[in-house]
């Protein structure tokens, strides 16, 4: 008895100390003058999703909805203090006028402060902090300039053009007959092939070659459901300094190595023979040395831009830039590969979607699109065409206002930040917590968009653009923080849609699901049974 005593009182002991550690944080909001989630142990008030009994975009939503009279609430994500900013004028307050309290993102897949980190993923823009991060987004954003954009999108018309070809012969050597197709294994295809050839200076064709080395590594990558990436993460969350103790990385060594020899030895042959191809590796290699020059603000007064393109801050426009290290380099591409392969085609994909089920918005898209090609006089789509294209970029706005490949972003408090909206509001959100702009909940809020589960593209019309407020729509996120690579994938989706309406119509068959559900789950936004659309060809006199 008296050695089961000696055993058990240190076991009740540490047992005491975990129960503590990890909801020590669940009574975070009790002291403050704001409503919040209710908590328990390890899940704080995420079980419904970290149990996937819901999707985050579903998630994000109900949370949302849940308190639809307050600016601001609390939650507890597994262990972190979260405050949900629903007010615009708050979100632009935190997002934009007092950035320096929110400077940094919520370190979700490591210790991003350790710049000794071996991680790979530390090394990206997006897990930069303070003074590393503006560096790197000053010397990065003359990368992403219109100009440059424009320099790339040949090799995306390219990508385009082989797509639309891959399934005009498809369909003709299956006796003329169309066949359904996924649309997220379709445009992960696409979207494989633009950043290999855009971002890594390789020519992949992940239709023709389904199993290529490229798109295996990078679907292997991006499989963010798999249990060692599930340990991982819920490691991130609940032990970070431990998890970057060991320089444990989000990514398999494998996919990380393999992608990272690929640049090195990019890198070395353009260097060793002169090569220029304008793509990203070598806009990043002139960044490495400092070689670009600032050409933003003319190249603003010229350019037309999309409604959801995102504008640079000061911060990109004129900080002082550092020179990148070959692993920095290394990471950006990456990290432009994991945008662009997942982000992207998720977009298109839900984008697909909406185009099948209304027919009426494809066939009045498809007239503009006929009516540009008449202009090019059946040539290549071209930067400037696309730019114009008016009712496409109403189309893209509002599927990226409906489906969000980002239900939400966030921003860490980097020194205590008081809240006073001058009435009886009145509260400090505390250094080390987390702030949430829940993107999903405002892009499908009916006191911003009437009827907002319509797909309606004449809410980015001409005339009722100008009465959306900024900060109901972050499909790309806000302030100094957005997403640097708006442009780049605007024309992206943008060149495919295109190219491929101009050859065929999206039709529904017996597999498309009405209405679509979401697959549960937190790892990334994706349909519960796969969006199946076949591709019909378009007759000649269509």
């Amino acid at each position: 008895m008296e050695i089961d005593l000696i055993v058990l009182i240190p076991l009740l002991a540490i047992l005491g100390a975990i129960y503590y550690y990890i909801t020590k944080k669940n009574n975070y909001f009790h002291d403050k003058p704001i409503p919040s989630l209710a908590t328990e142990p390890l899940f704080g008030s995420t079980r419904r999703l970290m149990m996937k009994k819901t999707s985050f975009s579903d998630f994000i939503v109900d949370i949302y909805n849940k308190y639809p009279l307050v600016k601001v609430f609390g939650m507890v994500d597994t262990m972190q203090p979260v405050f949900v900013v629903r007010d615009p004028e708050l979100i632009k307050k935190i997002g934009v006028k007092d950035f320096d309290y929110f400077v940094n993102h919520r370190p979700v897949f490591g210790n991003n402060e350790d710049s000794h980190n071996s991680a790979l993923f530390s090394k990206t823009l997006i897990a930069m902090n303070d003074q590393r991060w503006r560096d790197m987004r000053a010397t990065l954003s003359p990368a992403f300039t219109g100009s440059k954009m424009r320099q790339m999108f040949d090799l995306i018309v390219e990508c385009s053009t082989n797509m639309a070809k891959f399934y005009k012969d498809e369909i003709r050597n299956n006796g003329g007959r169309a066949r359904e197709h996924e649309m997220k294994d379709v445009f992960t295809r696409y979207a494989n092939d633009v950043i290999a050839t855009c971002a890594f200076g390789i020519k992949v064709d992940s239709l023709k070659n389904a199993d290529n080395d490229f798109y295996i590594n990078g679907k292997k990558m991006m499989a963010f459901n798999r249990p060692i990436v599930m340990i991982k993460m819920i490691g991130f969350r609940l032990l970070p300094k431990l998890m970057s103790f060991f320089s444990l990385d989000l990514f398999d060594r494998e996919q990380s190595d393999y992608f990272v020899e690929i640049i090195r030895d990019t890198l070395k042959t353009r260097d060793a023979h002169g090569i220029v191809r304008p793509d990203m590796v070598h806009l990043l290699m002139q960044a490495r040395k400092g070689a670009m020059k600032q050409q933003r603000e003319e190249e603003d007064r010229e350019e037309v831009k999309g409604f959801a393109t995102v504008e640079e801050s000061d911060v990109g426009k004129t900080g002082k830039g550092v020179e990148m290290t070959e692993l920095e380099l290394v990471a950006q591409c990456l990290i432009f590969f994991l945008a662009g392969f997942d982000t992207v085609s998720t977009c298109l994909t839900f984008l697909a979607y909406e185009l099948t089920i209304n027919k009426d918005v494809q066939d009045k898209l498809y007239e503009e699109i006929r009516e540009t090609s008449k202009s090019l006089g059946g040539g290549p789509l071209t930067y400037d065409a696309i730019q114009g294209m008016q009712y496409m970029d109403m189309v893209v706005s509002e599927a990226l206002r409906m489906w969000s490949p980002a239900p939400a972003t966030d921003r860490l408090c980097v020194r205590d930040y008081v809240v006073d909206d001058g009435d009886r509001l009145k509260f400090t959100i505390d250094k080390g917590t987390v702030v949430f702009f829940p993107v999903q909940g405002l892009h499908l809020d009916p006191q911003y968009y009437p009827n907002p589960h319509k797909f309606d593209p004449e809410r980015f019309n001409e005339e009722n653009r100008g009465k959306i407020d900024p900060c109901t729509y972050l499909p790309f996120g806000i302030g100094p923080r957005n997403c640097i690579g708006s442009r780049f994938a605007l024309m992206e989706v943008k060149a495919i849609v295109y190219y491929m309406l101009l050859e065929f119509s999206f039709e529904k068959t017996p597999n498309t699901q009405v209405p679509l559900k979401l697959a549960k789950g937190f790892a990334g936004m994706r349909s519960e049974k796969g969006v199946f659309v076949e591709f019909r060809p378009r007759k000649k006199d269509d």
